[in-house]
């Protein structure tokens, strides 16, 4: 038998009652009655609440004992009375008495509370992390983080998936964002890099023959954190299939996500397969991002057209679309009895956003026909207002808001406006998660500070189109197999069919003004490798972290880390980054240069 336990301390129920049991684990909260001590011992199974009275040699070293302290208890198994049942237990209609305590380890004072989970100074928090992992919500996290992991790889390897292991040390990327370098003992001066992703090991994986790979993949980056995203390192669910068309990786992810996302959600309703799919000019246009959240009922529309007529006399809105500003529409039902102050906060909230306002028309009825209030309403004429309407879908009581704005401005605030007003009349709906893809992502876009031509988004993925044609099309109007899975308005993930042509990499590389030894050059191992028979391929790679976030209902990404780093990219517990010695550097053929 154990010395240390023989049941943990989620286990015991009415079942062994009367039976003599040890158990182990840290003392998380004491009840002293006088004649009575009553403590909850906690492990990593649960709580199991123990009674001792004072008549045992063992109560004044448990009534000294501070909460975390180690002990073992020895004892029996007795029912609690009906009036003392706690139903939020698992163990709740037991308790353990006493017949004797060994301290396994003590403790000193604790820096911050185990047994609440309320709001703590995170920089506490980070430095004692190994306390704050006690504390039973963060611990629950890393347990989901767990066991949706063992999930992913149970289902792909059930799909047919098999997981391969990439570098760690590897070559610095000359695109993307911040290498995390490496430096050599073996080849002074030349560095290794961390790996931002896998992307092309894994697509020479398929060069390789290999069919369907995944790995858990860890990813190094070096950027600023943000409340979803780590400065350092981060995991994904890294995909690469052979052989495949878009459906294919879409009719592998879909019924993953959504089996995952059934098995370990609160409570939550989940979009089913097939999910919604909206091409990247619909999402922009519809929702004003790529990341959209489907949970907000508001919708946008393109009404520039209106601006335009000739019995519209809103001068300032035809002078900015002369100048090739958009105008979006942003609806709002049923809102004509909000104060005034409704409209006006919008408006001077979207100012602080940088927008110029949000001019707006109320719809009214008057003798069965529509008709518009607001500031600028009587700049539209009868007809003009029908048109709004009737293009808007709108009703008596609806509001139309508008932003007028160069397009990526318009997009950008539009946005943010049907973000802000879902959220004002509480129209965003709880307790669901919907997902999306996003489609049909442009191949280029213009650069307006380098004035040329430059990939949008990856420049690897295959075009939708001949390859003959593309000398004879705009390069803004070529198209890629790249698409984007989106729930609640975060992005999860990034995909794409893969472009395994060399000739045709070339050509698409050339219009981003770079020369053929340039690519030759930048990416020698990947344009070498699909030089020798690569078959045609393509993946996604959705985010760990991102998932376990959404499941366990956080808002920053440091609730699901096990020991995550700071704002500053800073570990506090183990205090990394950190000086090193002068031997090191010299083993390494380094000299640090200080700063002014």
């Amino acid at each position: 038998m154990n010395k240390y336990r023989t049941h943990n301390c989620g286990e015991l129920t009415v079942k062994h009652i009367d039976k003599q049991i040890i158990l182990s684990g840290w003392i998380h909260k004491k009840r002293d009655h006088g004649n009575l001590l009553f403590l909850d011992l906690r492990d990593h199974y649960g709580v199991t609440q123990c009674v001792i009275d004072n008549s045992n040699k063992s109560f004044p070293i448990l009534e000294k004992a501070r909460l975390e302290t180690v002990i073992s208890i020895h004892g029996k198994v007795v029912k609690r009375t009906n009036d003392t049942i706690n139903k939020e237990l698992n163990t709740g209609e037991i308790e353990i008495a006493v017949s004797d305590c060994i301290i396994l380890n003590n403790t000193k004072e604790l820096p911050l509370p185990i047994f609440s989970d309320q709001e703590y100074a995170e920089e506490i928090r980070l430095k004692y992390r190994y306390l704050d992992l006690r504390r039973k919500k963060i611990h629950q996290n890393i347990v989901l983080r767990s066991n949706v992991i063992s999930f992913i790889r149970k289902k792909m390897e059930s799909l047919g998936f098999q997981e391969y292991q990439t570098p760690i040390l590897t070559s610095s990327s000359p695109e993307g964002a911040r290498d995390f370098l490496v430096p050599s003992r073996l080849n002074p001066g030349k560095f290794y890099a961390l790996p931002q992703a896998p992307q092309q090991f894994k697509q020479l994986i398929m060069v390789s023959g290999f069919d369907r790979y995944f790995q858990i993949a860890p990813c190094f980056r070096d950027e600023d954190a943000r409340a979803d995203r780590s400065p350092g390192e981060f995991y994904q669910l890294d995909v690469e299939m052979s052989f495949v068309e878009q459906e294919d990786i879409f009719s592998v992810i879909e019924p993953l996500l959504y089996e995952l996302f059934i098995k370990f959600n609160k409570n939550h309703t989940v979009s089913k397969p097939p999910f919604k799919r909206f091409t990247y000019n619909e999402s922009m246009l519809k929702f004003g991002t790529d990341k959209p959240d489907l949970r907000n009922p508001v919708e946008i529309f393109e009404v520039t057209e209106i601006f335009e007529r000739a019995d519209v006399k809103l001068e300032i809105f035809k002078k900015l679309i002369k100048n090739k500003s958009i105008v979006r529409a942003i609806v709002a039902k049923d809102v004509a009895n909000k104060p005034r102050s409704f409209f006006d906060n919008l408006d001077k909230a979207a100012k602080t956003e940088g927008a110029s306002g949000l001019g707006y028309i109320v719809f009214d009825e008057n003798n069965g026909k529509i008709e518009g209030k607001g500031p600028i309403a009587k700049f539209f004429s009868e007809e003009a207002i029908q048109y709004l309407n009737k293009t808007t879908r709108t009703s008596k009581g609806d509001a139309v808001f508008f932003i007028c704005d160069f397009k990526k401005n318009a997009e950008k605030y539009s946005s943010w406006a049907r973000t802000e007003i879902a959220k004002n009349l509480n129209l965003i709906r709880d307790n669901v998660f919907e997902f999306c893809w996003i489609t049909d992502y442009p191949m280029f876009e213009y650069n307006e500070i380098d004035k040329k031509i430059d990939f949008s988004h990856n420049p690897f993925s295959m075009p939708q189109i001949d390859p003959s044609l593309i000398e004879k099309t705009s390069p803004l109007d070529i198209l890629a197999y790249q698409y984007d899975i989106v729930c609640n308005g975060i992005e999860l993930s990034s995909g794409a069919i893969r472009n395994h042509i060399p000739e045709l990499m070339y050509k698409l590389f050339n219009i981003a003004g770079y020369s053929k030894e340039e690519v030759n050059s930048r990416f020698s191992g990947m344009i070498n490798a699909l030089s020798f028979g690569a078959p045609p391929h393509g993946g996604i790679a959705p985010g760990i972290d991102r998932i376990v976030m959404l499941l366990a209902g956080e808002k920053n990404i440091r609730e699901i880390t096990m020991f995550p780093l700071n704002q500053n990219a800073q570990d506090l517990m183990m205090n990394a980054p950190s000086e090193v010695s002068e031997k090191q550097l010299k083993e390494l053929n380094l000299k640090l240069v200080k700063k002014d």
